[in-house]
């Protein structure tokens, strides 16, 4: 194919209505990020295994959207050969894929490979004339695929850039609909409205927690509606149990409008109960493992913990052997450790009696059944966070009870350091430092404890990792391991850096537990301060004595 001199792709694209392609659009992951590097590579391999699930369950119609921006994550990832690998397979499989030979000429383009590069531009040129010319399906699937891809962006710092990411992914693919017309099949539409529609709802999350919101939300949960109802036609039975699912989760929210939205009547749901539409899921799952596995994990994640067992059991009724199932013992293992973590919480507070142990010992029994055929990192994690909890006090967390159990969390530790990512994870930093912290390793535990912190994204809801390291450290003080001045400077730097990663307010109050159940070693500290001249930090315990409590379940309670 004879190269046409003087036209590259930047060029080319300049004149296109639309523009084929993951690599220019306006996603945080095309841009120098703010996060350390480090950081940055754990988000996207995260999303890159959390896109090699949805293979397992979107085999058709947006399956070509799904593998090339699992190419463009191998592209951040340094794996360029990989990344050329999966956009030539798709452009193999189906020649007229706009995205995958936009993104082969830009990875040939960095790979100075400029036949090549030309090459798959004249490719996509033409393709685009016929396109232009003719249905413009290829403009419609190539729009919803680049909608797809803004759902998996990464590094969103604040909530209005991720609303904004969000905004887009819809809108195109509202856009993507608009050129389909009646030349993309209802079903595939279907799938697209699907995607729209858990899009819409991620959304409603973030607009639901603003006070001035409330216009703008009821535009997009009408709009959810109306598109699960749309969902819920589908011929494929994942879309059809989730979308009943999603308009479950959507009727039970109608109530925290001041009036009930039209769209609850526009779209023939009045009068409808949310536990009908669970039960229509939980009925469509019946007998495939795949979908009641994806539904007990979104009720877990409701808090819905009695639903999410009960499918698991399904699950694993339609499918008992770990190799092949292994996801539902991980799930209920999840909400076995989820339920002791909310009973011990309870019971701190004096809420409650004493946890039930045999939560645990649930979670174990379905740990060993699937840790030999699915070593990995999450169950590694999740059996150490099993022998932590067995190895301390049912209320007094920080009493050792069994040193055995708190060996083997740290041998599971160990195991788990073993797998990429691990030393990316504050999760596990946090677990090892609570570890050595009740077997009196405390200084190690402190340098945990700082590293979860550091590992942190902004806005993260960990704050338990910033108590631990406060406790510790006043621990230290008290049993003359620190001196004043250490102690002061070292409380000053962590409660600066942990107000950079978490709320003001939840910090204030962590800060009053722990002004709470260190006393001694607060007032203390509060005479040293003074005498240091450090008012500020002075003032600000005393201000988190005021802040009024509330009960939180810790985030760490469930793996990552």
């Amino acid at each position: 194919m004879e190269e046409e001199p003087g036209v590259d792709i930047e060029t080319l694209i300049d004149e296109f209505e639309y523009i084929p392609g993951y690599f220019h659009l306006e996603m945080n992951l095309n841009f120098e990020s703010c996060t350390p590097p480090h950081l940055r590579r754990r988000d996207i391999k995260l999303k890159q295994e959390a896109l090699q699930f949805q293979l397992e369950v979107d085999s058709s119609f947006q399956h070509f959207g799904i593998r090339n921006l699992s190419g463009v994550f191998s592209f951040y990832l340094d794996e360029v050969d990989k990344a050329k690998e999966i956009f030539i397979n798709i452009c193999n499989q189906d020649s007229n894929n706009l995205n995958a030979w936009a993104n082969l000429a830009y990875v040939y383009d960095k790979l100075n490979m400029e036949e090549e590069a030309s090459q798959c531009v004249d490719k996509l040129s033409h393709l685009m004339d016929l396109d232009t010319h003719g249905d413009r399906h290829m403009a419609a699937r190539c729009l919803a695929e680049q909608g797809y891809a803004h759902a998996f962006d990464v590094g969103q710092m604040t909530e209005k850039d991720n609303m904004e990411k969000l905004i887009t992914g819809i809108s195109l693919y509202d856009k993507a609909v608009t050129y389909g017309k009646h030349k993309i099949s209802i079903e595939e539409k279907r799938s697209w409205f699907f995607t729209m529609a858990s899009l819409c709802m991620r959304l409603d999350e973030i607009l639901i927690k603003k006070e001035h919101a409330g216009k703008k939300r009821l535009q997009f949960y009408n709009k959810t509606l109306m598109l699960l109802r749309e969902a819920v036609k589908s011929s494929n039975n994942h879309y059809k149990a989730l979308s009943w699912c999603y308009i479950g989760m959507m009727l039970e929210k109608q109530y925290s409008f001041s009036t009930t939205p039209m769209g609850i009547h526009d779209y023939g749901f009045s009068g409808t109960d949310p536990l009908d539409c669970f039960s229509k899921a939980i009925e469509i799952g019946k007998g495939d493992p795949l979908i009641l596995n994806r539904l007990a994990k979104i009720f877990h994640f409701l808090g819905k913990q009695e639903m999410a067992t009960g499918i698991c059991n399904m699950a694993l009724s339609a499918l008992q052997d770990p190799k092949l199932n292994w996801q539902a013992y991980c799930t209920r293992s999840q909400i076995f450790i989820w339920m002791y973590v909310r009973d011990l919480e309870r019971a701190k507070l004096g809420l409650g009696g004493l946890p039930d142990r045999n939560h645990l010992t649930n979670a174990k029994c379905d740990l060993e059944s699937i840790i030999d055929v699915y070593p990995c990192l999450k169950t590694y994690l999740e059996m150490g966070q099993v022998y932590y909890y067995m190895g301390v006090d049912a209320v007094q967390e920080l009493m050792l009870t069994d040193e055995d159990s708190i060996n083997h969390a740290l041998v599971c530790i160990a195991k788990a350091m073993e797998y990429d990512l691990a030393d990316t994870l504050p999760e596990l930093q946090l677990l090892k430092g609570k570890c050595l912290q009740v077997k009196g390793e405390e200084l190690n535990a402190s340098e945990c404890f700082k590293k979860a912190i550091e590992l942190e994204s902004k806005g993260s809801q960990s704050t338990e990792t910033f108590r631990h390291l406060m406790e510790v450290l006043l621990s230290l003080y008290g049993h003359t391991k620190m001196d004043a001045e250490t102690l002061i400077q070292e409380v000053e730097v962590w409660v600066k850096e942990a107000q950079k990663k978490y709320e003001v307010e939840s910090v204030s109050q962590e800060l009053q537990t722990v002004c709470r159940n260190n006393t001694t070693e607060i007032v203390n500290l509060s005479k040293a301060m003074i005498a240091a001249g450090k008012m500020d930090l002075v003032r600000l315990l005393f201000q988190s004595m005021m802040v009024k409590p509330r009960m939180k379940l810790s985030s760490r309670s469930s793996s990552f």
